[in-house]
């Protein structure tokens, strides 16, 4: 195991980042600020065919909003770029040729048609055809054709992969830091290609190399990559010894209601699966992200690390510097973990009321912009937002918790307020305006003091009148205390609000 601790997240430029995707991330992140090492980004575009325009771009905006910096990547740089593997492509090919002379792997020569007839194939247990070591020496590679033929297709420049020779029985094993032991038959996988025809590696060869010569200490993936494992570790032995293969830990899969969670999964039942809003350039379908639902990126962080995790206490509630120092692969479960909205919901509840004021200021000002506001000021929205911000679970929850703070209703819930409104009640009320109209002191405790020797004047009771009063400030039966509101909208903006409330009344 290498002495510096260098963990790598290395995704694929193909479209949105799914939320295990930013778990991964995490659990890198987390182990690397742990262990006073570095966090690699790199980009694996080697599929050119899947490369979508923009995917790049969106990975690292993902990450800035997610407050989980890289300390090395395309962005960032570093010593060990470039951070792109298309930018790497000269160092692949050495390899694959010194696997082909080490006899660890071989040319292949197949066509599409070659390939297709030899799947197509009936097999003696009549499963589907695959290129390995019960099919390879039937086909057109240079393990059947004389070392002539093969440099002679070679100069001619047919195209060719180069395959992995897989062992015909081989017990494949390695330590998982979550899984312990794990054992593969290597006579049941294929051969795989590790150099495509146009160069380029595939992700096995890639992945391997680039690994190396950035001296990756560990790999975090999901256990979707369990099955490439065996590849991987043979051409770690093949290329650069077992001894030098950077520490394992497969991740536990992420589930939805109907096994591993899914971007249909969140179309299907309304919750995003994607960090940040992603849209798609090839069909124009736009996928919600947890930014754009009114996620905080504290409470985002704060529930996914508990997807899969956990400290081994009752807490819940971590900042991303509690994450660091708590973090531990030995508690890291081995076992899919189940993802619940309304239980990440509450996490983002649990941080709208833990956050500073002036942290939610920036956000909360642009949900009411968005919604036609335009808040110049900030003293006054600040009030606002800490005496709503408990009734908030996501951030545009403000608009309607707070809109009204800084713009009359257009209309009101006068029958709310009519079963039993009568001329006691209206008396009321018009006695309030004018006593509202001579206070000197507005602050809340002032109000609560006035409006209970009124009601006690005309035979009232404090309940009778408050949802009336509440009604014609802020427009229905919501917000927050109702002389807490009178203090903010202030002495002229409480009385214009009520004798408009009186005066719908009236007409109605």
């Amino acid at each position: 195991m290498k002495e510096k601790v260098r963990v790598r997240f290395a995704p694929s430029p193909t479209g949105g980042l799914h939320l295990g995707g930013v778990r991964t991330v995490l659990y890198n992140y987390l182990f690397a600020k742990k262990n006073e090492g570095s966090f690699i980004v790199r980009i694996e575009d080697t599929d050119q065919n899947r490369y979508v325009e923009g995917a790049e771009d969106y990975i690292f905006d993902c990450l800035d909003w997610c407050g989980l910096t890289p300390d090395e990547s395309v962005r960032h740089g570093g010593d060990f770029g470039p951070y792109r593997q298309s930018e790497r492509k000269t160092n692949y090919h050495q390899y694959a040729e010194q696997l082909v002379q080490d006899g660890n792997a071989y040319y292949a020569f197949d066509t599409a048609e070659e390939l297709e007839k030899m799947r197509q194939t009936p097999s003696g247990d009549n499963s589907v055809q695959q290129y390995d070591h019960r099919t390879r020496m039937n086909m057109r590679n240079s393990l059947t054709l004389s070392t002539d033929e093969v440099n002679q297709l070679l100069a001619q420049k047919t195209p060719y992969v180069i395959r992995i020779k897989m062992p015909e029985e081989e017990q494949i094993s390695f330590t998982d830091l979550i899984r312990g032991k794990l054992f593969f038959d290597s006579g049941v996988l294929d051969d795989k290609v590790l150099l495509k025809a146009d160069g380029m590696p595939t992700y096995h060869l890639a992945v391997v190399v680039d690994d190396f010569l950035m001296q990756i200490s560990h790999v975090f993936r999901g256990e979707e990559w369990l099955p490439s494992a065996p590849v991987h570790i043979l051409l770690w032995k093949y290329l650069f010894g077992e001894e030098n293969m950077p520490a394992w830990a497969h991740l536990p899969l992420l589930l939805g209601p109907n096994g591993k969670l899914s971007k249909r999964d969140g179309a299907k039942y309304g919750f995003p699966v994607y960090a940040l809003q992603w849209t798609d350039p090839t069909t124009g379908d736009t996928t919600e992200g947890f930014k754009e639902k009114g996620f905080l990126p504290q409470g985002f962080i704060n529930f996914l690390a508990l997807l899969g995790w956990n400290d081994g206490s009752e807490k819940e509630i971590f900042t991303l510097d509690e994450l660091i120092h708590s973090f531990s692969l030995q508690r890291v479960h081995n076992s899919g973990a189940h993802f619940d909205y309304e239980k990440a919901k509450w996490y983002n509840h649990e941080w709208m009321k833990k956050l500073d004021t002036t942290i939610l200021m920036p956000a909360v000002n642009e949900v009411l912009k968005k919604n036609g506001l335009k808040i110049t000021a900030n003293e006054k929205l600040e009030k606002v937002i800490d005496l709503v911000k408990e009734r908030c679970t996501l951030l545009p929850e403000f608009y309607a918790q707070a809109s009204f703070f800084f713009q009359a209703p257009e209309t009101i819930d006068s029958q709310a307020i009519l079963p039993k409104w009568n001329e006691q009640k209206k008396q009321f009320f018009e006695a309030l305006v004018n006593n509202l109209e001579n206070a000197s002191d507005f602050s809340a405790g002032a109000l609560t003091k006035i409006l209970n020797e009124l009601v006690a004047t005309h035979q009232l009771k404090p309940g009778e009148v408050m949802l009336p009063l509440r009604v014609m400030l802020v427009g229905g039966k919501f917000g927050p205390g109702v002389f807490d509101i009178m203090e903010i909208l202030g002495k002229t903006e409480s009385i214009k609000r009520i004798q408009q409330g009186l005066s719908i009344v009236a007409k109605a």
